[in-house]
């Protein structure tokens, strides 16, 4: 995998190159780069065996460059917590039992929220526990930007290392919020 192939740049020939890396298994995202063109994580990405062409990597090409191929994920993580990535209730699970979560893991970067925090929102969004579903969808749209800026180009979908659907999740909001549908209601997602 290209991430064996930097962690041994870094071990054999230049020490100072920075990237980050976590869980060697595509699910924390944390070598998250561009190799070839396309966004994807290094650990899932395996060499090119062509030698006679370059491998190409760099940051990835929304983000700001910390340093190599260390990009700043603050807007990341302050548009992940602004769709409050947790259960809202109006009242405690019956018997006092704990209600139990599977959440599921994987950019105008001002103003769009970008297909993880989105996909993160469809989660409690659809989350039949959570009783602030309209709520949440009218924070998305408040700003017609942070929802509606996707163009269903599924690159996020293509590149996601868990195979998930980023795209399929944006497009049910999408129809929830000009339906006002419960989300049992809303079709699997096509193209907006």
């Amino acid at each position: 995998m290209v991430l064996d192939a930097l962690q041994k740049i870094k071990s054999e020939t230049e020490s100072t190159l920075s990237y980050r890396r976590s869980c060697r298994e595509g699910i924390c995202g944390s070598c998250s780069m561009n190799i070839d063109g396309t966004n994807t994580v290094a650990c899932l990405k395996p060499i090119d065996t062509t030698t006679s062409r370059a491998t190409y990597i760099t940051p990835l090409p929304h983000m700001f460059v910390i340093k190599d191929l260390v990009v700043d994920l603050t807007n990341f993580y302050q548009q992940y917590k602004s769709i409050e990535p947790w259960l809202i209730t109006r009242k405690p699970p019956e018997d006092g039992k704990e209600s139990l979560l599977c959440p599921a893991y994987w950019w105008n970067p001002e103003e769009f929220l970008g297909p993880a925090a989105l996909l993160h929102a469809y989660r409690w969004v659809s989350d039949s526990r959570d009783e602030f579903t309209s709520e949440r969808l009218q924070a998305l749209t408040e700003n017609e930007n942070r929802l509606y800026r996707c163009r269903t180009i599924r690159n996020c979908t293509t590149t996601c290392p868990k195979s998930l659907n980023p795209a399929s999740s944006i497009n049910k909001m999408r129809k929830m919020q000009k339906l006002s549908l419960p989300v049992d209601k809303v079709e699997d997602g096509s193209s907006a």
